[in-house]
């Protein structure tokens, strides 16, 4: 262990000020050693970490604590792919089967995702921080509000297409919702109402009694205890972090109280501070159970969906992986280095390329627009492994065959398909 001085600033208007430092014992690890723990954390160390069938799926959502929805359907969706990645025989109605069951419920952290039911309570602060803005709409929108929570009141779970298109004006884009909708979400956001998902993957909105089990604790958590848990449980899923990251975990909840708790848990030994050799960055924080933990990687391929829990963190790809990774469906065309839809490819502890894949469902092909691999040389076993991996893809996707157009290292693409034949 090493200590370190931790400098505090007071600002006055544009004057900085050094007002006091404070000891805190830093926990030193090596790059490869960062690198372990977080794929660890993220139960991507290994194939089936969790095991296998229907609860080991309740198993990584509750482990990870957070399973991050998306709606794009080039490939199979973000949710799916990221627990299939965990879980080899994973059946997506499953995902539905445990929500209907009372397992687990979908709502927002940073963004939309699974979450364990037992964990409902540590919404609220979340759900309270919406109804506080709510509470500055006209009188025309709550009142359309108190409307769609009374008939769903009497008819039960209802879609957006349940209520007749009151838009006033023709749809100006991707996000201009009609008012109907808005309030739905709003809603949703401020706990009044919660979702399930159909078949179709839309969303059926209805009242919180008739989807959380009577036997779930839903006290309000104290600031502290909020904090404590969003620290604790995040690290549980990234193995390390930045405080940045463990703050944007509750970034609905304002004046949250994460960055005044995380000194408190690290005195307390409930955290570590961390810093990686050779990386000249933040404090970083990590459970106490990695301190001594020996960790070994199987070396297998895992092809991630780019919302998956390793991913959604830029920075952290570049800082412990030197993997420069952006999602490319948010850039312009003709910016885009290696396309739409860009998988991340992990071999044991980097990333050795990415895929730009689109699953073709009328003709059953996954067809891959780019296989690009990083400057990092493959020897015939992770070759061998990455080929298994793009063979587990396409079944998941359910189609059939696979196309791949172009790569930029020939002889490795040669080595895949042979395998693929």
């Amino acid at each position: 262990m090493q200590s370190v001085h931790s400098k505090r600033i007071l600002r006055l208007g544009k004057t900085k000020i050094l007002y006091f430092t404070t000891h805190m014992n830093q926990h030193i690890l090596t790059r490869q050693q960062a690198r372990k723990i977080i794929l660890h954390a993220a139960g991507l160390d290994r194939p089936a970490p969790f095991g296998t069938g229907r609860e080991a799926v309740y198993q990584v959502i509750d482990h990870l604590g957070y399973v991050q929805i998306d709606t794009n359907y080039v490939v199979e969706r973000a949710h799916h792919h990221a627990i299939a990645t965990r879980v080899p025989d994973y059946e997506i109605e499953w995902l539905n089967e445990l929500q209907e069951e009372g397992l687990i419920y979908e709502y927002l952290t940073s963004d939309s995702g699974y979450m364990p039911m037992h964990e409902v309570r540590f919404s609220l602060p979340t759900k309270e921080s919406f109804r506080v803005k709510n509470e500055s709409l006209t009188r025309a929108e709550i009142n359309l509000m108190k409307s769609i929570l009374d008939r769903i009141g009497r008819e039960g779970p209802l879609m957006v297409t349940d209520f007749e298109n009151d838009r006033m004006k023709a749809s100006s884009g991707w996000w201009d919702w009609r008012p109907a909708k808005v309030a739905l979400e709003r809603l949703y956001r401020d706990g009044r109402l919660m979702t399930t998902r159909a078949k179709d993957f839309k969303k059926r909105y209805d009242l919180p009694g008739n989807l959380i089990p009577a036997d779930v604790d839903l006290t309000m958590p104290t600031p502290e205890e909020f904090a404590r848990h969003v620290i604790k449980r995040n690290l549980k899923a990234l193995g390390i972090a930045y405080a940045k990251e463990l703050n944007w975990r509750a970034r609905f909840v304002k004046n949250n109280l994460i960055k005044q708790e995380l000194p408190k848990l690290v005195e307390e030994g409930e955290i570590c501070a961390v810093a990686v050799e050779g990386l000249k960055s933040a404090i970083l924080y990590m459970l106490p159970v990695y301190k001594d933990k020996n960790i070994e990687l199987s070396g297998d391929a895992f092809i991630l969906s780019p919302f998956d829990t390793l991913n959604v963190f830029r920075h952290r790809l570049r800082d412990f992986f030197d993997f420069d990774y952006q999602i490319e469906c948010f850039v312009p065309e003709a910016k885009r280095k290696y396309g739409y839809f860009s998988l991340p490819i992990l071999i044991g502890e980097a990333f050795v390329a990415r895929m730009d894949a689109k699953a073709d469902r009328k003709t059953r092909i996954l067809i891959v627009h780019n296989l690009h691999f990083e400057s990092l040389e493959l020897n015939e076993h992770d070759l061998l492994k990455l080929t298994e991996a793009i063979k587990r893809l396409v079944l998941f996707n359910q189609c059939r065959d696979i196309k791949i157009s172009k790569s930029n290292n020939e002889q490795y693409l040669e080595a895949i398909k042979q395998g693929l034949e």
